[in-house]
């Protein structure tokens, strides 16, 4: 039987609508998956507009060309590739490229402006200058509006992604509501508050805003402009990935200083989980382990947990429960918790640890020396490794993610299709995808901890590794379980139809 994840109650009020009609829906974004990617939101943004493709909408998305995306994105010219973007005061060229989306009818769309984006990283432009940013993406906002009336299409929904995209509704509220565009929806989706993009007031004489939204309950927080708030005003509907998430982020410890405008804003947001690409993470066909799994023959897994330690340098020990770490290495994520037990852990546990990730200087260190102090039974690899992360998720018993917060967490869901229990703390997305174990019920698919604090990071492994060794039948249920979770794109793309019909018809009834 397949597992709904415990989010899925959640939805049950808007899946019950009468499913939306097919629309047109662009997509705007900073980043997105295959084409450029740093984070989640690259992952959601592809994998939404391919499943909602899929289910008979005009999916289309515009993202920056940067550069060295050539060797990747398989693009074309337009067939009208000059587009004119209409800047305050002045009015710039582009070139749009254009592809499809892989194994879908969604189209993406490049713009091509190297004077902002002839950069590999996307949120640094050339010379690596974060200060350009201000006005990269009023740029890339600004192109996404103009590109609409180029291709002489108007979509019913916009869907903005993050802080980057947050000028559109407001171009929608303003400069637009008289004309074609201005009549369509827009939905903000929040993928991490903690990034709003602070700029100086300047910006909107170049976006070509008016100053009318330089106020408190719109862009202005603390004289300067911030795109993310201005986009929570204006949007029509707000989305965020998780429910839990949506919960916590209109509270002062989790708002980032917005919880406020959340709160004002509570009717119009909902959180909708993100799902996972079930087709690159998917044991029973995965190419990148060495044995592939399922949850009807879980043989695989032990040739995966042979490779996995041996890739690392740990002892090959099939009866040694081994806890892995795939994950940037940044203080939200908490893994500085980690490094502060793992002397403790490899004291007091007969257990291996295998750390999957780069990112802070200090954490790389202690892990190193962690390394260094324990060979065979710690072991970290500092770098980005896609062929190790799908091994290290198929290989090892737990993963641990112990976040300060985490809007969504993707690496609990790719573990648990695996047969891996994720050990998190509870908050945000994790909540909502990991259900807790309960002793002697055969309930659950991981392991919670309340309090993000070492003690509780070192009580709760240690309650994973006594259930590995004293209670092997009740670890075979909750794999089983996990794996049997559904964390496709199938509901959460059936509510963003909802969300989406929701936002349309409060967009015509403000027209009246």
């Amino acid at each position: 039987m397949t597992r709904r994840p415990p989010c899925a109650r959640r939805f049950e009020n808007l899946r019950k609508m009468v499913r939306p009609k097919q629309r047109k829906i662009l997509m705007v974004a900073p980043e997105a998956a295959p084409f450029v990617k740093v984070g989640g939101l690259a992952d959601v943004v592809g994998s939404l507009s391919k499943a909602l493709a899929g289910r008979g909408h005009d999916v289309r998305l515009v993202i920056p060309r940067y550069a060295g995306m050539a060797k990747t994105e398989k693009a074309v010219l337009a067939e009208h590739p000059l587009l004119i973007v209409r800047l305050g005061g002045h009015e710039a060229y582009a070139q749009v490229w254009q592809t499809k989306l892989p194994g879908c009818s969604a189209t993406a769309y490049f713009i091509e402006y190297n004077q902002y984006f002839d950069s590999p990283s996307v949120y640094g432009g050339p010379g690596g200058d974060e200060r350009l940013n201000a006005y990269r993406f009023s740029f890339l906002c600004r192109a996404a509006i103009d590109l609409c009336e180029h291709l002489a299409w108007t979509p019913d929904v916009v869907h903005c992604h993050d802080w980057a995209a947050g000028l559109v509704p407001i171009y929608l509220n303003t400069t637009e509501l008289d004309r074609p565009l201005g009549r369509a929806a827009s939905v903000m989706t929040i993928h991490n508050l903690q990034h709003q993009g602070w700029f100086h007031r300047q910006v909107l004489g170049y976006a070509n805003l008016p100053e009318s939204v330089f106020r408190a309950d719109g862009l202005e927080s603390m004289g300067e402009a911030n795109f993310l708030k201005g986009g929570l005003y204006h949007a029509t509907k707000l989305t965020t990935v998780s429910p839990t998430y949506a919960r916590e982020i209109q509270q002062a410890e989790g708002g980032c200083g917005l919880h406020h405008v959340l709160r004002y804003r509570s009717a119009d947001l909902i959180g909708v989980i993100n799902g996972i690409d079930v087709e690159e993470w998917n044991p029973s066909a995965d190419p990148l382990i060495p044995e592939n799994l399922s949850s009807r023959d879980l043989s695989g897994k032990a040739a995966c947990k042979a490779k996995l330690q041996e890739a690392f340098g740990l002892e090959t020990d099939p009866g040694i429960p081994v806890y892995t770490v795939v994950s940037r290495l940044f203080d939200q994520k908490g893994l500085d918790l980690l490094a502060a037990i793992g002397d403790r852990l490899m004291a007091e546990m007969r257990v291996q640890v295998a750390v999957l990730g780069t990112g802070d200087a200090g954490l790389e260190r202690a892990f190193a020396e962690l390394s260094a102090r324990h060979p065979g039974r710690f072991s970290a690899h500092l770098a980005f490794d896609n062929s190790l992360a799908h091994l290290s998720i198929a290989g090892a018993d737990f993963l641990v993610m112990p976040s300060r917060f985490e809007p969504c967490g993707l690496s609990q869901m790719y573990a648990m299709v695996y047969g891996t229990l994720p050990i998190v703390r509870a908050t945000g997305g994790l909540v909502d995808s990991v259900e807790q174990y309960v002793e002697g019920q055969g309930i659950g698919t991981g392991f919670r901890f309340e309090q993000a604090n070492a003690d509780a990071l070192f009580h709760t492994m240690g309650w994973a590794c006594a259930t590995y060794y004293d209670r092997p039948e009740e670890l075979a249920i909750l794999r089983r379980n996990a794996m049997a979770a559904d964390f496709s794109w199938d509901q959460s793309a059936e509510v963003y139809e909802n969300v989406y019909a929701w936002a349309v018809d409060a967009r015509a009834a403000a027209f009246g």
